[in-house]
């Protein structure tokens, strides 16, 4: 089981503008802020629902493709994001739709972060 995964960014406020909107609609909010001069110099925040789970720091710059999916509550949720993420600033890479080569419900989109990160949401099932 994942506890956290953490992501150094290129551009910290770039990053988190984009976040805080992308994450919105699948009730994923910042619940954490560390300023650099408490943090030795770094910059960090995390996201999450009830607790942090996905962090940034403004560090050592996460280099090649990572790839991470967030489970939606139902399609909507992940239409929503994958408007609101477009409208933060990022590039589709697979609109909302189903995906059955993985199951029959398995329904996603895909968008590129401000560093090029794959960034999913998921809804695994029926339609709403």
């Amino acid at each position: 089981m994942i506890d956290h995964v953490t992501f150094g960014v290129t551009d910290f406020a770039r990053s988190t503008a984009f976040y805080d909107r992308a994450f919105a609609p699948l009730g994923v909010k910042r619940l954490f802020d560390l300023p650099a001069d408490q943090s030795d110099g770094v910059k960090v925040c995390g996201y999450g629902d009830d607790r942090p789970w996905f962090w940034l720091a403004e560090e050592n710059a996460t280099t090649g493709m990572l790839h991470i999916a967030l489970q939606a509550r139902c399609r909507a949720d992940v239409d929503a994001f994958h408007a609101a993420a477009l409208r933060a600033g990022g590039i589709d890479n697979g609109p909302p739709g189903l995906r059955p080569h993985y199951h029959a419900d398995y329904y996603g989109a895909f968008v590129l972060d401000p560093d090029g990160h794959n960034i999913e949401a998921v809804c695994h099932g029926a339609p709403d």
